[in-house]
């Protein structure tokens, strides 16, 4: 039977250390269910003898019930001018009230030196009288020996007795931490060795990497591989600096590619959707080019890749992406051919085949377009329209006649006033319409729905979500061109249209109105 690894999760406590990445204690709830169902072993919550938040969180946790999960509260070794029962933090780590708690101690000779200015005996009496303090008042105990790779390659024989001291005082699994995140991979599995030769099966043994050499991940599984059967990490891989080991990429390699097994490998197929969670409660954009969850995880843009998985996936996938709850894409850019486009069409809907003169010409269009800087990835409501053009099988919903912009900024300290005026045709009615706006692209999209809502009132359910610009290499200054990509939504979705130009405000206007089509279009 294969070998069942325990995961633990740190994103509330380590990742939230991130720059940028910060949790209310109604976020950390919201995640931790969201763990929870995802199967996690362990939710660290927090270190409780450090802030207000995480006491709040660790009370409000107790309400919910959780299936798989169990929370664990974070804290250090007592100060060295206590005795353990004194200590605030061991004390506020009891009264958090939770089944696991996980403290750390020094474990690098050059730490209990220079940071706790104290001597090496007096640094493993710390860790073992903390640990035995805890021990009785908790059901699971774990120790996270912190630096403990570089403090093992300082001082071997110090880093070992103080995982001794740590089993002494009650530890039930060995935390074994690479807190600067620089060591590599080669290095782990002999280091890993000398642990278990030292302190023998007395006590289990964990990991716990960070990714400042980009081999978080890569260490965690080369551990595991050695031997270790706790595996901690973010999702995401959220961390202070360079960031945690990355769960996300850490759970899939475990299940599908080494064939061990976890509790969150039961429930494979929902960690995309808990990783953009984590992301959407953080209010932090997902990052497309993560492995496994990434939107771009399992995206082809080649013709020669499409062509090849649209007949056999392997061919340029390492998994199934379905397993880990993400899909297949298929890109549109200047490198696409006809499989390209063959594809599009059947992700759209469209009856389209490979003889038909319409895909030569699509596939013209685009390589044009592309030319002039247009891009479609982000964009695929003004390729589908583009496609549906091409095939005939799109309506003209209105015609521009005119449009104005006018920028007025006033004396004082008023802001500046922005108004469009549109003059629009739709079927045999010409509308003319003025509105305002916070700027000029927001004004032209307030006039343009002012025309267009008494005939098609749906347009009343979207909402612009997004706007970007960018400066497109080519002529330098403020004479470049610009690409202008909006992303809109209704109630059920979301899509993404493009405008290039030399001017910034006609580009808006292209991807304002493809925008506005493909609503209509969509209705």
């Amino acid at each position: 039977m294969p070998k069942i690894i325990e995961v633990y999760d740190t994103t509330l406590r380590d990742g939230t250390q991130a720059e940028d990445f910060n949790l209310s204690v109604e976020d950390k709830v919201r995640i931790a269910l969201k763990l929870d169902e995802l199967g996690i072993d362990f939710v660290e919550g927090g270190w409780p003898g450090s802030n207000p938040k995480d006491v709040q969180f660790f009370k409000e946790i107790q309400n919910y019930s959780l299936k798989n999960a169990r929370i664990a509260a974070f804290g250090s070794t007592h100060q060295a001018r206590n005795p353990a029962h004194e200590d605030k933090n061991l004390n506020a780590l009891i009264d958090a009230a939770t089944p696991v708690i996980t403290i750390f101690g020094k474990t690098w000779d050059i730490h209990v030196r220079d940071a706790l200015r104290i001597t090496l005996e007096r640094n493993l009496e710390l860790i073992e009288d903390s640990l035995a303090y805890l021990r009785p008042k908790v059901a699971t105990l774990f120790y996270d020996a912190e630096h403990f790779f570089d403090g093992f390659k300082a001082n071997r024989n110090y880093a070992l007795e103080t995982l001794r001291r740590a089993i002494k005082g009650g530890a039930e699994c060995l935390v074994l931490c690479d807190t600067n995140g620089g060591t590599l991979p080669h290095e782990l599995e002999e280091i890993i060795s000398s642990v278990r030769d030292a302190v023998g099966t007395q006590c289990r043994l964990g990991i716990h990497c960070h990714n400042d050499a980009d081999v978080a991940v890569a260490n965690t599984l080369v551990a595991v591989a050695s031997g270790v059967d706790h595996v901690q990490g973010t999702m995401n891989g959220f961390g202070e600096r360079c960031g945690n080991a990355n769960l996300c990429s850490i759970i899939p390699g475990l299940v599908l590619k080494m064939g061990f097994r976890c509790r969150a490998g039961e429930s494979l197929s929902q960690l995309t959707n808990v990783s953009r969670f984590v992301c959407e409660i953080a209010n932090l954009p997902h990052n497309k080019y993560q492995p496994y969850v990434g939107a771009s995880a399992f995206a082809h843009k080649g013709g020669v890749h499409v062509s090849a998985v649209q007949r056999n996936p392997e061919t340029y996938e390492h998994i199934r992406p379905e397993a880990v709850g993400n899909v297949q894409r298929i890109l549109i850019s200047d490198l696409a051919g006809k499989s390209n486009v063959l594809a599009k069409a059947r992700e759209f809907g469209l009856d389209l085949e490979s003889h038909d003169p319409a895909v030569l010409d699509i596939v013209a269009q685009l390589k044009e377009l592309e030319a002039r800087g247009f891009q479609f990835e982000g964009a695929e409501a003004s390729f589908e329209l583009l496609m549906r053009k091409a095939m005939g099988t799109v309506r003209k919903f209105f015609d521009l006649m005119a449009f104005r912009v006018v920028d007025q900024k006033f004396p004082g300290e008023d802001p500046l006033q922005a108004e469009a005026t549109v003059m629009v045709r739709v079927g045999g009615n010409i509308e003319h319409t003025a509105a305002v706006g916070n700027g000029p692209v927001n004004a032209l999209d307030n006039a343009i729905r002012k025309a267009l809502e008494k005939f098609y009132p749906e347009l009343r359910e979207m909402s612009l979500q997004d706007y970007k610009v960018r400066v497109l290499p080519g002529t330098p200054g403020t004479g470049a061109k610009v690409r202008v990509l909006i992303e809109s939504r209704d109630a059920k979705d979301k899509w993404g249209t493009v405008g290039v130009s030399d001017d910034i405000i006609e580009a808006s206007w292209q991807a304002l109105v493809d925008s506005i089509c493909y609503k209509l279009m969509k209705s």
